[in-house]
């Protein structure tokens, strides 16, 4: 198996500039999982903490922002309207931004931890 280094350093950038977009608005806890063995719709999964509804609104709109100035392609946005669980699409990359009830309650670390005992690929960083 070959691996294409390109495509490796554009995701890890993309990641690092997605983790950065997080941080700059104080989202916690973030966990970046590579699920590329597990799925073929997207390559990493990261999942942040935000403290309230409305920082999960304000981080969603900074990664989306900030990404689209690094000139990645974002695909789409769902749940700002109630803020409790805001993804964010971004092809290679699917980020979750969840309040802290919400993320205890779906534990999508938990969800594909118990993937990754089943098939043995997945890893959180």
């Amino acid at each position: 198996m070959t691996i294409d280094v390109n495509a490796a350093n554009y995701l890890e950038t993309m990641k690092q500039a997605v983790i950065d977009a997080i941080e700059d608005i104080k989202g916690f806890d973030i966990t970046p999982m590579d699920v590329r063995k597990l799925t073929s719709m997207t390559s990493y999964m990261i999942v942040a903490s935000a403290t309230s509804s409305r920082q999960a609104k304000a981080i969603a709109d900074n990664v989306r922002e900030k990404l689209k100035e690094k000139g990645y392609h974002i695909r789409g946005t769902e749940g700002e309207k109630e803020g409790e669980w805001v993804l964010v699409d971004l092809d290679d990359i699917v980020v979750h931004i969840m309040v802290p009830t919400t993320r205890a309650y779906y534990n999508l670390e938990q969800l594909w931890g118990e993937a990754e005992s089943r098939r043995g690929h997945i890893k959180a960083e």
